[in-house]
């Protein structure tokens, strides 16, 4: 026991690592590009390997981040040195579209050189988020209830009558079945 906690001593053990962050809803496709570069830029500047980068979309949060209602996730797990989780945590930290992260150690005395990666699990997905009605985050006034929240509603365009002729009649609209046979 003695001799392996001696060999542990003098090889330099990476660590498994997950990370999730959370971006607001309405982020853009730029901006979360633009977090995932910096990921990766960490990542290959601090010798981490990335194994896996899932991106879990937009969900609801909890409790509400910073006045937000929902976040899109993005789940990385990677193997490196313990520098790579400060200096990550650090970069997400400063960047606006990044509301909440959270690192956790999923295995300790990770050889880094025998880690293998697969390209397609590593690569970032484009995000495109579109606008939901649940986005919309409510005033303070209608918070507090001051103000009800004004109802908004859908408009879907007329589909198009492809043989030219009414389906309905007067008798369809008020609810009767029409005698037309």
């Amino acid at each position: 026991m003695a001799e392996q906690t001696l060999s542990h001593a003098a090889k330099k053990w990476a660590r498994e690592y997950e990370t999730i962050y959370i971006l607001r809803p309405n982020v853009d496709s730029d901006e979360a590009a633009k977090v995932a570069d910096r990921v990766r830029d960490v990542m290959t500047r601090l010798g981490a390997k990335i194994t896996k980068v899932d991106t879990w979309g937009k969900r609801k949060l909890a409790y509400p981040i910073k006045r937000f209602g929902r976040g899109v996730f993005v789940y990385v797990r990677y193997v490196g040195m313990n520098d790579v989780v400060a200096e990550l945590e650090r970069n997400l930290r400063i960047l606006e579209p990044v509301i909440r992260f959270q690192t956790i150690v999923n295995r300790d005395f990770v050889e880094l050189g025998e880690v293998a990666s697969d390209a397609e699990e590593t690569k970032f997905e484009r995000i495109e988020v579109a606008a939901d009605e649940d986005d919309i985050e409510p005033t303070t006034a209608e918070r507090l209830g001051m103000l009800e929240r004004a109802p908004r509603m859908r408009v879907e365009a007329p589909e198009d009558d492809l043989d030219g002729e009414d389906d309905m009649d007067a008798g369809d609209l008020a609810g009767e079945e029409s005698d037309n046979g």
